[in-house]
């Protein structure tokens, strides 16, 4: 009887200490296992996203800026006005038209001469003449730059320009075609340096006449001074044959300005 008992208590005995081993296993293996001590954990992976690639021929606005401007030099042999007499421009000896702001006439006939050596930095029109942005006399190392009209500076209004015009007329051979800001013709320039000024609709109307060579005639009003003549038309075409272009009492057509 006593042995039965012992054999009991042993088995009770085992079977706890088997129990508690379970227990310890089972907590173990849900114990994370800490980091060495020194190493960091490893960085997650980024995916790089690639950058979008330019669209095909696309060309960089700083270079494609550089490549439009050209860059010429020339002799000063007439300056050009406008119907009102601003200086906008002037011819050089190879016969290259280059047009400045009329707003800036005073700075531009203030830095150069008739007869000075330029180089001229600029825009290629349609026409074939330069706008420029930069004229340099290379003798002086006088500068002149389009700026901008200065801000809250108002123009002169349209009649108060009109009432210091003149009846002019002219009459010579076309040397230069002159154009609008989009390209279309509004305009001749005579051999005598002598500025016609047309409205492009007009211009189209007369495209036999409105060509180098052909020999034209005009009257208008605009000015004459010490830089040249030019005249806004109110009749234009061949000699001895003009056509009147506006009724008697009709407005003239607003006076062109370089854009």
């Amino acid at each position: 009887m006593q042995s039965t008992r012992y054999a009991s208590l042993r088995i009770a005995v085992l079977a706890a200490l088997l129990t508690a081993n379970a227990v310890c296993a089972a907590q173990s293996a849900a114990t994370p296992t800490p980091p060495a001590v020194g190493t960091d954990p490893p960085l997650p992976s980024l995916s790089a996203t690639p950058l979008p690639a330019p669209p095909q021929g696309a060309e960089p606005r700083a270079l494609a800026d550089a490549a439009s401007v050209a860059i010429t030099r020339g002799t000063v042999v007439r300056f050009l006005t406008n119907p009102d007499g601003d200086v906008d421009g002037f011819i050089t000896d190879d016969g290259t038209l280059v047009r400045f702001p009329p707003h800036m006439s005073a700075q531009l006939t203030s830095a150069v001469r008739r007869g000075d050596l330029v180089e001229v930095s600029g825009r290629r029109e349609e026409g074939g003449g330069l706008a420029a942005r930069r004229i340099t006399d290379t003798q002086t190392g006088r500068q002149v730059i389009d700026e901008p009209p200065m801000r809250g500076v108002q123009p002169m209004p349209r009649a108060a320009r009109e009432g210091g015009l003149s009846r002019l007329s002219a009459q010579g051979q076309v040397a230069h075609i002159t154009t609008a800001p989009r390209g279309e013709p509004d305009g001749v320039i005579l051999s005598d340096g002598t500025v016609i000024k047309l409205t492009p609709p007009v211009a189209q109307q007369f495209a036999a006449l409105v060509r180098t060579g052909a020999t034209v005639s005009a009257q208008g009003y605009g000015t004459r001074n010490q830089y040249g003549t030019a005249l806004q038309a109110t009749a234009f075409g061949s000699p001895g044959n003009l056509t009147p272009l506006y009724e008697r009492n009709a407005p003239m057509p607003p006076m062109p300005q370089m854009h």
